[in-house]
Formats: structure tokens, C-alpha cells, sequence
């Protein structure tokens, strides 16, 4: 059995640098993936044209037929005049705003709870139809007074959504991403703003892999499927599994393939957060689609939703090579790498039974 895809995307992957960098990139294309929206949370973060550039051509040269997709770090290093002249030299498509300190090389990020001083730079992005993309979480606290205040990584999400409408109701014609949705409250927010949208949505979400596979239980005990935004409840496993066979064009892929060494994922205190899917992000979907009997909804999902939303074009992509899924077993391994630096992929030791391959 063989399904073709054509022009996948990928809307939400991290790279990473150094030699990290040269291990990771060029798994994206062995997971079968045309175009990537490339995080920008390095170190120090992506917040100058010269960055962007180079990071660019770095990532160019390692994967040379892949589409990168580039973005900035919303941060106080930013200006409206700075992303103005990103926008008209066509080097980014989008700003990815973290709250500090929710997550990996976020410390630089903002504060979730006023967005006001970033106006001037949102008003630029609405003029260039740059995509603001969101973690959406709250950072966590815990209250003396009421505890329906004590935020927690099970309630995070779900706490930041009143930010995400208010910055469209100010904002109504900026494109925004609640990025790696892994709650029901944030997909029926979603959809809600969506109810009565004819055309182009302006905000969707961005559904991940390893989130249509997990849940608390799973990464309980488990630091290869620890994540942030963590995994919660089956309820909501079954609401983004929902999302993304729905055929919506609000919900699309960007798998948030996280790499990190085993040795930052085996210690016992300060454990990194992240899943690594890229080699197999296709593959990992496809299961969960099969099991839903919606593989027709899969191509929707892994390309042509994504790149309606970001607006990419034929003339954009670096190779217009098409891929498909054949039917085949698939193991996965164990690790990933040589000795000096290895990576777990998700679901290490399983078998898959999905495998990507390129047409041309």
C-alpha cells in the first residue's frame, strides 16, 4: 500500500547548533519532510538579521533540498523597525513568543500576562502577514490566597488562553499559532474563534506527533516523553486526535521534535524537556491516523493545511520532490549518533509499520 503526501510541512522543529545541528538536520528529511519552520531558541537567541542569515546557511548546507522557514525570538532585543526590514527582505515568516522560563532556552522570553509593550512590533507583523507563534503557557505559581490561582504544568495551557483572545481581538487580522496544543480547552479555543470564519483562518494550532500518543502516565517515570508543554489526560489526547482528523484547516503539523543528548535526558535532577520524532515524524502520525481510519485526512494535515496557513508557494520551495508512505515495518532504534553525542528518538525499540519515501 503506498499514500501519497506531496509537499509536507513540518511547522515546528528544533535544530539546534553545533554539532547537535549536524546530527539533527539532516533527519528531516529522512523523516520525509519538504519545508520546516525552524525554532529560535538557540543560544544566545535568534533576534538579528545577521543570525537569521547565518543560522540559514548553516542549516542550508547540512539538508540542501529541504525548505527552512525562519523565524525571530520575542524579546526586548526586537523592534519594530527591525522586523519591518526582516519582513521586506523576506528572511523571516513568523516571531515565536515564550513566556520566561516555561521551557528549553526560554529564560530571555516575556511576560505572558502583558503583551502591550510588543504592539508596535504585532502591528508591523499584521502589515507583513507574519505569523506570531505561541507557547502558550503560563508560567507556574503557586498562590497563598486561592488556589484556583496556583498554576501548574496540568493547568498551564489552559490558563493562557484568555491572552491568546485578547491578542486577537486587538490584533483580528495577525495570523497566530497556539503552538503543540496538548489540552481540550486550548482546541475548542481554537475553534471557537474559528466558528464563524469563512476563508483564510488567522489563528489555528499547531498539533504534535508524540501528543497524539501520550498522556500524564506516559512520561510519568519516563523522561523520553517528558515535554513541555507536558502531555495531560486521555480526554485530551482524544480532543487533539479530534483536531487533527477533522479536516479542519486550523489544525495542521508541527511535530516540536525536541533533540537532546541521553545524558541531559537521563539525569536525575533537572531532566531537558523534549521529544525527538523528526527521523520518524510521518510515520509516527500515520499510526494514529490508520487507527482512526482518516490516512485520507493525513495529507491535509501534514502539508497542505500548513502551507495554506503560512502562505508558501511553489516558487518558495528549494525541491519540489513529492513523498509518500509505504506500508512496511519500520523499527526504530534504540539511540541515534556516535558515541560522543546520542539521541533517543520517541518510541525507542518499537515498530512502526508506515515508512516515508521520497517520489523523485
Amino acid at each position: 500500500m503506498k499514500l501519497s503526501l506531496g509537499i509536507t510541512a513540518d511547522l515546528h522543529v528544533h535544530l539546534r547548533q553545533n554539532k547537535m545541528m549536524e546530527l539533527i538536520t539532516p533527519t528531516v528529511r529522512q523523516g520525509g519532510v519538504s519545508v520546516v519552520y525552524v525554532m529560535p531558541n538557540l543560544t544566545p537567541p535568534i533576534t538579528s538579521i545577521a543570525q537569521v542569515v547565518e543560522y540559514k546557511a548553516q542549516l542550508q548546507k547540512l539538508s540542501p533540498k529541504t525548505t527552512f522557514l525562519m523565524s525571530f525570538y520575542l524579546n526586548q532585543d526586537l523592534t519594530p523597525q527591525l522586523v519591518e526590514q526582516a519582513a521586506q527582505e523576506k528572511l523571516i515568516r513568523g516571531i515565536k513568543c515564550y513566556p520566561a522560563g516555561v521551557t528549553t532556552n526560554s529564560k530571555l522570553g516575556v511576560d505572558p500576562n502583558d503583551f502591550s509593550k510588543f504592539y508596535p512590533i504585532f502591528t508591523v507583523m499584521e502589515k507583513h502577514n507574519l505569523i506570531l507563534n505561541l507557547h502558550g503557557e503560563k508560567p507556574s505559581v503557586q498562590s497563598e490566597q486561592n488556589e484556583e490561582d496556583d498554576i501548574h504544568v496540568l493547568n498551564a495551557e489552559s490558563k493562557f488562553i484568555p491572552a491568546l483572545f485578547k491578542l486577537h481581538k486587538d490584533f483580528p487580522n495577525l495570523k497566530i499559532v497556539l503552538e503543540h496544543c496538548t489540552t481540550k480547552d486550548a482546541i475548542e479555543a481554537v475553534q471557537k474563534i474559528n466558528e464563524n470564519t469563512t476563508g483564510t483562518p488567522t489563528v489555528a494550532a499547531s498539533i504534535t506527533a508524540h501528543h497524539l500518543s501520550l498522556t500524564i502516565d506516559s512520561w510519568a517515570g519516563n523522561p523520553i516523553n517528558f515535554c513541555k508543554p507536558v502531555a495531560k489526560l486521555p480526554r485530551d489526547k482524544k480532543a487533539l486526535i479530534d483536531a487533527a482528523t477533522s479536516g479542519k484547516p486550523y489544525f495542521f503539523f508541527g511535530s516540536d521534535s525536541a533533540p537532546h543528548s541521553i545524558h541531559d535526558k537521563s539525569k536525575h535532577i533537572g531532566v531537558c524537556a523534549g521529544v525527538f520524532t523528526q527521523p520518524y515524524v510521518l510515520s509516527y502520525v500515520a499510526e494514529v491516523f490508520e487507527q482512526r481510519n482518516a490516512l485520507d485526512k493525513l495529507k491535509d494535515f501534514v502539508g497542505i493545511f500548513g502551507l495554506s496557513f503560512y502562505g508558501i508557494t511553489d516558487d518558495e520551495l528549494i525541491s519540489k520532490d513529492t513523498v509518500s508512505l509505504v506500508k512496511k515495518d519500520l523499527p526504530i532504534p534504540e539511540l541515534i549518533g556516535e558515541k560522543d553525542l546520542q539521541v533517543a528518538p520517541f518510541k525507542p525499540g518499537e515498530t512502526l509499520h508506515w515508512e516515508a519515501i521520497w517520489d523523485n
